[in-house]
């Protein structure tokens, strides 16, 4: 049968504007077949009660009974029968396939059932896929922490109130609680402070006046005590109350200053009186009830159908008992090859390698050269130069499939020397043609040696890196796409008739040499030995270590412990993990090393340390970590659960504890791991985390799964905007916000950016796109109150990763708090700034705020002239800020130019010109668009276009002094500031190289190695004095000062190249 020509269930039918009607088909289990029209509008309930409706008059109705009882399955857009649980949808977002429904008889627990559903939407991955994986480590690990989670969700819902406030509602508090200065002398500690009050369920509010300094409790007992007077009410006590922000999720409450909360701190800033709303903690018990409802139906319906525990397992044979007759090498057999993709009159090889971390434990072997074919077979034994009984336990098989060219005739009129320099590349770099990777643990989740039979899918290889052909710091998943990829058949050895395990960590103890917990006086070292190893431990900028220094680090390995303890990472990186004996020491020296502080813990997160032991510890000293810490670090700890070999790991356990204890901390957590599902490499892993964290947090899918409905609206918007057929207006994207699928989805959800911010209703009129090539959509949100400022967000579709943008914020973020806990307050504006999947994302418009680029165009006469108007900027701060305010506006505008030129100079930060420097009309500057970083600046005709560490043009200095050429004491207070600021970060220097190597696991492209991290090294002076590090950041200074007009002609350049834009 030949189906005519036409447009069959495809998606331009259901991209169709407006509220038009869809002609569907319904199949029966009844045999009964209906047809009938129903709006794109339409939820999957109201097409059910339509179905019963049409199906009342057809024939066998009676046979049908309580709709309840059925649900509809379809075909959806990725090609797999989907059952549509989740019944408040839009037939529009479901988009089913031929625009056919079936029905069918309901099965299994109908909310066990729609809970999967809904996390299965939530986080794009089908929880079946799971299933299908027929893998035990998961189904293990899915039943471990489903468990776990779950038994987290209960002990919170018995909280009592004020506790579970800190789980839902946690305190966003400044870093310190007096307010930091900017260098002026003049103190806010005691400042008075009115706040505007009013009781829930009354429109009645009135004006307190209150020391800036008082705990919250203080407030509350003062507004209770007016309201007492003004309403002759009955005396009630503070401590039933809690106040929160008007308009907000966020609430102030516990034993801190009214000042170091962020909402109060940014009103006194600004001077603004803050707006609270008195709530009883009923309303709040109702909220906590509510949740629990929700939660405790569920895991209800789940005990009842829980499946036994897992057996026990059998008693293991320890490794470590039957090393003496394990004293011979490992080898695997190589068997063929599959799917291998290379060009005819070439050899391939594989290359395998043994690694712990980033350390090779044996040479490298090779294996014989094949001729290319898809399918080549080796059957070849590849024996390692190590010991069975000395794998570490995190050993790692890595191979690398690679073409060479064959050695061919040399073709008739060829050079001599061009034959010499070909047979050269084949002898000294055989990886001619790398074509496919992949990694593999030696022994198995449970500790087993691997034995048997595993068919390996390979990554593709990146064919500009021939440096390294094996890629020990990727995953040790298979490629999930096995149709496609090539592979390798490799057979691990039965070593011994009965399984091999790894010792547990008791064993490793108890046979432990006792020389560990013996104490040795420093003072009895010989002076020389003792001076070298305080040399090599005070250098912070150490990475290679030279084979005496190695040993004497080893000998001393005690004493670093006793005295050094930070430098753990010294001692871990030259310890020999193929030698079974210094495993042993080192694991068991492990265990009496004093904790360290959590930011100096951090560094051994590194794929160089991926010993159990290690680990465990690590986190151990990870748990001093307060909440906003762990914020502040999250993305790295994200990106380096991409090093964890196994899905149970310490790591990911400790991060859903946090995330289950802090919703704050698990809306983040969320989202840094949504963005990334479509990685192939960490899909399963991330999305085996998501769906543990709901099933932890019921509640919270429905709030989560609001906000990815708004984010899949913005992002058909922004399709249809930058591919519509006809050249598509803001008045068109108006119209199209305005259809009610759309305004429902984008209105009344929590910001993804701050899940404090509610954006409460999308402002149509006050929407458009940018003129940028990926025309990122600039949305507006009313807020209910009146007279409260309009929240912006912009979203980014298809243009470049966010997560740099994340990376470099966080950044800016972590120097201002470095700053304000020493008093300097650089008023910086870090602002959100999200990823929330594969080049997507929302960044946070700053209000009342303009490019330098605009404000120059719009006080010059052309964009040539613009870039050297140097009275613009104060004319128009001037503008903004009449009379007395002018003062206050410069101070701003000095205070953040100083805190920019510093974090733009210590991040590399490139590509700066003056469309993406920015200015507040409150004088504050700031950055935007952090495409280059780490000394990465944009080149033209093979010459750095900037060759300045930092921007500082004369009309900064000009508004800096005031307009006045003279003003030589404005200035020397603004390079104070700066050379302030930048000595507080060299102190912390250590820190900030921690988190940037961690984020290596990232794979951004200016950040993907060790050299890359040099440039921050070299900016904050490691391993330098303090002195030094200033002297050289003077230089730099003075150089941005003097070669001023260089930046000038670059920003022109820009300016035209803008203006001659079609």
């Amino acid at each position: 049968i030949t189906m005519p020509p036409g447009k069959y269930g495809t998606q331009e039918e259901w991209e169709q504007d407006g509220d038009r009607e869809i002609y569907m088909d319904f199949l029966l289990p009844t045999g009964i077949f209906l047809k009938f029209p129903v709006s794109r509008n339409d939820t999957i309930r109201n097409i059910k009660k339509m179905v019963w409706k049409n199906a009342s008059r057809e024939p066998l109705f009676f046979g049908l009974g309580d709709p309840d009882l059925y649900v509809f399955t379809c075909i959806n857009q990725t090609a797999e029968r989907e059952e549509l649980e989740e019944e408040s949808r839009r037939i529009s977002d479901v988009r089913p396939f031929m625009c056919v429904l079936r029905l069918v008889a309901r099965e299994g627990d109908r909310s066990e059932k729609l809970t999967n559903a809904q996390i299965s939407l939530l986080i794009g991955k089908g929880l079946h896929e799971f299933e299908a994986q027929k893998n035990h480590e998961v189904d293990e690990f899915r039943t471990k922490m489903r468990t776990f989670c779950e038994e987290k969700s209960l002990e919170r819902q018995n909280l009592p109130w004020q506790r579970w406030m800190e789980y839902s509602f946690p305190c966003e508090l400044e870093p310190c609680s007096s307010p930091a200065t900017g260098g002026s002398s003049k103190s806010k500690h005691g400042k008075k402070l009115f706040v505007n009050i009013k009781f829930e369920s009354s429109d009645e509010s009135f004006m307190l006046q209150q020391d800036s300094q008082d705990l919250p409790v203080a407030l509350m007992k003062s507004a209770l005590k007016k309201k007492a007077t003004v309403f002759r009410s009955v005396r009630q006590e503070p401590e039933d109350y809690t106040l929160q922000v008007n308009g907000r999720w966020e609430f102030i409450y516990g034993q801190h200053p009214l000042c170091q909360f962020k909402y109060i701190f940014f009103c006194m800033r600004n001077g603004q009186n803050p707006q609270l709303t008195m709530v009883h903690h009923s309303t709040i018990s109702k909220y906590q009830e509510d949740q629990g409802r929700v939660c405790s139906q569920m895991y209800k319906t789940r005990s009842l159908s829980r499946p036994p525990p897992l057996p026990l397992k059998k008693s293991k044979i320890i490794l470590n008992i039957l090393s003496n007759s394990i004293n011979e090498p490992f080898y695997i057999h190589l068997v063929h090859g599959s799917k291998v993709n290379a060009d005819e009159g070439m050899k391939l090889v594989v290359q395998a390698g043994l690694f712990h971390g980033s350390e090779l434990l044996c040479k490298m072997m090779t294996s014989s050269e094949v001729t290319v074919c898809s399918e080549p077979l080796w059957d070849q034994r590849l024996e390692f130069d190590i010991n069975v009984s000395d794998l570490p336990r995190m050993s790692r098989l890595c191979f690398a499939l690679y073409a060479v060219i064959e050695k061919t005739k040399k073709p008739r009129g060829t050079k001599k020397k061009n034959k010499s320099k070909r047979k050269m590349i084949c002898s000294e770099n055989q990886n001619d043609c790398p074509i496919a990777w992949v990694n593999t643990m030696v022994f198995d989740y449970k500790d087993q040696l691997k034995t048997g039979d595993f068919l390996l899918s390979m990554w593709p290889s990146v064919p500009d890196d021939k440096s390294d052909l094996l890629n020990p710091m990727g995953t040790v998943q298979k490629n999930p796409n096995v149709d496609s990829a090539a592979g390798l058949l490799i057979r691990f050895p039965n070593i011994r008739p009965h399984p091999l395990y790894y010792p547990p960590l008791e064993k490793i103890f108890s046979v432990t040499v006792h020389c560990c917990s013996s104490e040795r006086n420093i003072n009895f070292l010989p002076p020389t030995h003792y001076l070298k190893l305080k040399e090599i431990m005070d250098n912070k900028n150490y990475t290679e270590f030279f084979e005496d220094e190695k040993e004497l680090l080893w000998k001393l390995r005690i004493e670093v412990r006793d005295y050094f303890p930070e430098c753990l990472s010294k001692l871990l990186l030259i310890t020999k993990w193929n030698k079974r004996e210094d495993v042993v020491q080192m694991v068991s020296l492990l265990k009496s090393w004093p904790e360290l502080p959590a930011i100096q813990a951090l560094e051994l997160l590194d794929y160089s340390f991926p010993d159990p032991a290690v680990r465990y510890f690590t986190i151990r000293c990870l748990k001093k970590l307060s909440d906003d810490e762990l914020l502040q670090y999250l993305i790295q700890l994200v990106q380096v659960l991409k090093y964890e070999s196994y899905l149970d790991c310490d790591l990911t356990t400790f991060l859903l504890e946090r995330a289950l204890s802090n919703r704050r901390i698990g809306h983040f957590l969320f989202w840094h791991l949504k963005s990334e599902i479509h990685v192939a490499s960490v899909s399963l892993r991330f999305g085996l985390i998501l769906e543990a964290y709901c099933r932890g947090n019921i509640h919270h899918i429905k709030l989560l799964s609001k906000q990815n409905e708004a984010l899949g609206k913005m992002k058909a918007l922004s399709d249809i905007v930058k591919t519509g057929s006809q050249k598509m207006t803001v008045d068109d994207l108006k119209l199209c916000i305005r259809q009610e699928s759309y305004l429902e989805a984008l209105s009344d959800l929590l910001s993804p950016l701050n899940p404090s911010v509610i954006l409460f209703e999308i402002c149509a009129d006050k929407c458009r796109f940018m003129d940028s090539k990926m025309k990122p959509l600039w949305l507006m949100y009313k807020n209910p109150l009146e007279q409260a400022d309009m929240v912006g967000i912009i979203f980014k579709n298809g243009d470049a990763d966010l997560r740099q943008d994340m990376l470099t914020l966080q950044m800016i973020r972590l120097m201002e708090n470095l700053w304000k806990k020493e008093g300097l307050d650089l008023r910086m504006i870090p602002y959100g700034c999200l990823s929330t999947g594969n080049k997507m994302g929302l960044i946070e418009i700053v209000k009342s705020s303009d490019t330098i680029a605009n404000i120059q165009r719009n006080n010059s006469n052309s964009a040539a002239t613009a870039a050297f108007n140097k009275d613009a900027l104060l004319n128009w701060l001037k503008s903004k800020n009449p009379g007395d305010k002018l003062d206050q506006a410069i101070e701003e505008f000095t205070l953040s130019c100083a805190g920019y030129c510093v974090a733009t100079y210590v991040l590399g930060i490139g590509d700066r010109h003056n469309d993406n420097i920015m200015i507040r009309e409150t004088g504050q500057l700031f950055h935007i668009d952090f495409g280059h970083f780490l000394g990465n600046f944009k080149r033209k005709l093979g010459i750095n276009r900037e060759r300045v560490p930092f921007i500082l043009t004369y009309d900064f200095v000009h508004v800096i002094q005031q307009g006045r050429t003279n003003n030589s004491e404005k200035f020397e207070r603004f390079r104070e500031y700066c050379e302030k600021a930048y000595k507080i970060l060299c102190r912390n220097g250590t820190l900030f190289v921690n988190l940037f190597a961690m984020m290596k696991a990232a794979g951004l492209p200016e950040l993907s190695s060790s050299k890359d991290i040099q440039y921050l090294k070299d900016s904050l002076a490691l391993g330098k004095s303090e002195d030094e590090a200033l002297k050289n950041f003077k230089v730099k200074f003075n150089e941005a000062l003097r070669e001023s007009w260089k930046t000038k002609v670059n920003w022109m350049m820009h300016s035209l190249a803008k203006d001659n834009r079609p």
